[in-house]
């Protein structure tokens, strides 16, 4: 990975920070995007101590703030020209209803709105890399997911549990339709699934539900560290024999079968179409 850059968010805690170190340690130049000024400064100087790699920088972005993912952008595309590697891995759950002061319902704009307008807005910067990659972390929660996901401006109609499981479906949906738009321009779009990892994940719901949904994990033997979890993310990123391989699943390291839901082709459009709208952002 040496003179690659590798572009990551939410790299400040869980996933992100454990795939960051590692490839920190691959002599991979890294943009860290983190929410908190303070936290994403710590946690550059910490992975440049640790990895003895002082080619790592760190942006403050909430990605579900679209104004802000444009201004993140605008900045990215000013200090560098090229990106090699996109890995969106920020996410939330909320199972209480909120939304952005753009009237975007929480959910749908972070896991999923915020990084289609990053991912579109820096593919001028992906196009001169030759094999460029973008990762998409998904979850096995997709599984559940029955459709589009929705701006939902009620409280009353909001199913926090649905909305979550739609929106890692968007994550895998989203990246199908990207790669069908990308064939021919040397960029590959893969999603994957970590699987269930110990993080501050889901903590905004409380510590009933946080300590839930590791224990959930744990019973059934499947509860990771981060550094297990964000494994897929760095074979993803990094190895020599997923090169040239575009549109795809993983898990474990492995590609693997998607929900039925998310190979059609009719609710990929209506997600690329919804997202355009909603975001008015669209490939370049």
């Amino acid at each position: 990975m040496t003179g690659h850059l590798c572009l990551i968010t939410g790299a400040t805690s869980g996933i992100g920070r454990a795939a960051a170190m590692a490839l920190a340690k691959k002599d991979c130049g890294l943009i860290l995007v983190g929410r908190n000024e303070k936290k994403t400064a710590r946690i550059c100087e910490e992975i440049r101590r640790i990895s003895q790699n002082e080619n790592i920088c760190g942006y403050v972005c909430d990605l579900s703030i679209l104004q802000d993912v444009r201004r993140l952008t605008a900045k990215i595309k000013e200090d560098h020209a090229r990106i090699d590697v996109l890995i969106n891995n920020a996410g939330a759950r909320f199972l209480r209803y909120q939304a952005t002061k753009e009237r975007m319902e929480m959910t749908l704009a972070t896991n999923h709105l915020g990084h289609f307008v990053l991912t579109l807005s820096l593919i001028d910067r992906m196009k001169g890399s030759g094999q460029a990659r973008i990762i998409n972390v998904s979850s096995g929660a997709h599984y559940a997911g029955t459709g589009v996901i929705e701006n939902i401006l009620s409280a009353q109609d909001y199913d926090g549990r649905r909305q979550y499981a739609n929106s890692k479906l968007a994550n895998v949906l989203f990246t199908y339709a990207l790669a069908e738009r990308l064939k021919g321009r040397g960029i590959a779009a893969n999603a994957m699934d970590p699987g269930g990892v110990a993080t501050k994940f889901a903590r905004n719901n409380g510590l009933r539900h946080w300590l839930g949904h590791r224990f959930y994990y744990w019973r059934k033997r499947q509860l990771l560290t981060p550094a297990q979890g964000a494994e897929t993310v760095v074979y993803l990123a990094s190895a020599d024999e997923v090169e040239g391989t575009t549109g795809k699943y993983f898990f474990n390291k492995t590609q693997k079968k998607s929900s039925v839901i998310s190979y059609e082709k009719t609710f990929q459009e209506e997600l690329w179409v919804s997202s355009v709208e909603l975001s008015g952002r669209d490939l370049p």
